[in-house]
């Protein structure tokens, strides 16, 4: 058979265009591997995160994207199906997410504790004091400065049971002295160094917050301020988008010898800011 001049052109230009068109597929990079979690601001504000999350990445090829958020916000995410993962430090909230069967598989990683700073010059009186229930009386009776998040965070949560353990009804208090902030943990010492007041912080969150003023650790040590975090997988029953596999990569890495070691490693300036403590 014969091809004439007409069709042998369009031939070749039909096979050309096949073969740009399979170049261009073969050439389009694969999807990117990615998990979302939802955290606290203190893990993100620490730098932890900076720290730890690409020692996982270049292990496991899985990208971490965090929503940092106070930890109510961030159990909210994960009610929502809208994370694999929450990453956070109310461990009886967490419980009660998972009871709920928002969340799967709970557990312990690493903790530090939470600290009250205020100003130096401690117009309360309660620098020293190993009691933070006497410190925080003391601060109300003395209707000193005090920045509360009050953004539903574990801080927040811790806040509130202290100031209850205290016998202080803090959702009746008067006068100016207690101001909430809405916000994350760094901002909220923001305002606590503008304020000259107090606050309680978590430790890790502190020890990388630089604009301190005339702030300080004034009361410390007591076993109520111990601070747990803990990590656990969005119920992928109930939402199917949750990345089963890689959320599990995830957790199994925070918990493992390798994951463990990586948080006890992160320091500033010599101090170290976690202390993992999970159980196999």
């Amino acid at each position: 058979m014969v091809l004439t001049a007409a069709f042998q052109s369009a031939l070749v230009v039909g096979l050309a265009a096949t073969l740009t068109t399979a170049t261009v597929i073969a050439a389009e990079p694969p999807a990117e591997r990615y998990i979302t979690v939802a955290s606290t601001t203190s893990t993100e504000n620490s730098g932890l995160f900076g720290h730890i999350l690409p020692l996982f990445e270049e292990r496991t090829g899985i990208k971490v994207r965090v929503v940092a958020l106070g930890t109510g916000q961030a159990l909210d995410v994960g009610r929502r199906g809208d994370a694999d993962v929450v990453f956070v430090h109310d461990r009886a909230a967490e419980e009660r997410f998972v009871a709920e069967g928002h969340g799967v598989d709970r557990r312990d990683v690493m903790y530090n504790d939470f600290v009250l700073v205020g100003p130096r010059l401690d117009p309360a009186g309660v620098a020293g004091m190993s009691d933070i229930t006497a410190a925080l009386r003391a601060i109300r009776d003395a209707s000193a400065p005090f920045v509360s998040r009050g953004d539903r965070s574990g801080t927040h949560a811790a806040e509130l049971r202290l100031w209850q353990e205290a016998g202080v009804d803090i959702g009746t208090v008067e006068g100016s002295w207690y101001r909430q902030t809405g916000a994350g943990m760094g901002a909220s010492l923001n305002t606590a160094a503008a304020m000259d007041a107090y606050l309680l912080s978590d430790r890790g969150t502190w020890i990388a917050f630089r604009n301190r003023d005339d702030l300080a650790i004034l009361v410390e040590g007591d076993d109520r301020l111990f601070n747990q975090y803990g990590v656990m997988m969005v119920n992928p029953e109930r939402h199917p988008q949750v990345k089963r596999a890689d959320a599990q990569a995830f957790m199994d890495w925070l918990v493992s010898p390798e994951g463990q070691a990586a948080i006890a490693a992160y320091r500033i300036d010599g101090d170290q800011l976690f202390f993992p403590d999970a159980t196999t």
